[in-house]
């Protein structure tokens, strides 16, 4: 069984109860893979990521496994803006929904959600190619002051790995939603003086723990969600804190994910 995401936003959380730590978020659009039912909490599997994790059941719109798999038909588009507005004009409704929401079968300005059609007040806010790096970074700078968040991945609140993950989906790139998975991807840059806007930076410990992330400006400064998300200086030694010119990460790997 399958669900899709209906809200704006939905918690994943460890365990199945509110007080469990939220470990990141679903996105309006995104289906899910139903793969443990108690009633009240599902655990599920987000299909975009393959992330695990338990779901208050009052929020996961249920779907057939041929409505699921119809989404692979038709057209997807990503929400570009780190915030969105669609309407329903037969409930008087809106709702605001986060940047790299997914949005099936896009005519004109209108979609359907479930049984209901929505509208997009901005239908130009859509993409469904593949971005540049030049655009990946001009994403990455609509989430600048957003407060930091852990299993954030919204411009109300978001961590490092999460800025990644939307800012790239966004820009038609899937990348696993942890910084320690994502260093897995992409291509191996030797040097910071080798390296190209967009690139990914990698932080960790010196036993080659990866903890932080953060998408290189150019090989002097980075966009990272550190308290909230910034631009601050980097060089080979890591980054270096506008506020006290201390080091606070320390530079592992660097990988492009931009051929």
């Amino acid at each position: 069984m399958y669900g899709l995401i209906t809200l704006p936003l939905v918690p994943l959380r460890t365990n199945d109860n509110e007080r469990s730590e939220m470990v990141t978020q679903l996105l309006f659009g995104e289906y899910v893979k139903i793969l443990e039912n108690n009633e009240k909490w599902l655990y599920i599997e987000n299909v975009t990521d393959n992330y695990k994790g338990w779901a208050d059941a009052k929020m996961i719109t249920l779907v057939t496994d041929s409505a699921f798999q119809t989404s692979y038909q038709v057209k997807v588009n990503r929400l570009v803006h780190a915030y969105n507005i669609i309407f329903n004009t037969r409930l008087n409704q809106r709702k605001h929904i986060p940047g790299g929401s997914l949005i099936y079968n896009l005519n004109n300005d209108e979609f359907l959600v479930g049984s209901e059609f929505w509208s997009l007040i901005e239908p130009d806010a859509v993409t469904s190619g593949k971005f540049t790096a030049h655009q990946i970074i001009e994403t990455a700078m609509q989430y600048l002051n957003t407060p930091y968040l852990w299993g954030g991945k919204s411009v109300l609140g978001i961590d490092c790995s999460g800025l990644v993950q939307v800012v790239y989906s966004i820009g038609g790139y899937n990348l696993p939603r942890n910084a320690f998975m994502q260093v897995e991807q992409g291509e191996l840059v030797d040097f910071l003086s080798e390296s190209l806007p967009g690139d990914l930076a990698f932080f960790g410990s010196e036993d080659g723990n990866i903890t932080h992330v953060g998408i290189l400006i150019d090989n002097a400064t980075i966009i990272h969600s550190s308290g909230w998300v910034k631009i601050e200086n980097i060089d080979s030694q890591g980054i270096i804190s506008s506020v006290t010119g201390e080091y606070t990460h320390h530079l592992r790997v660097i990988k492009r994910i931009i051929s």
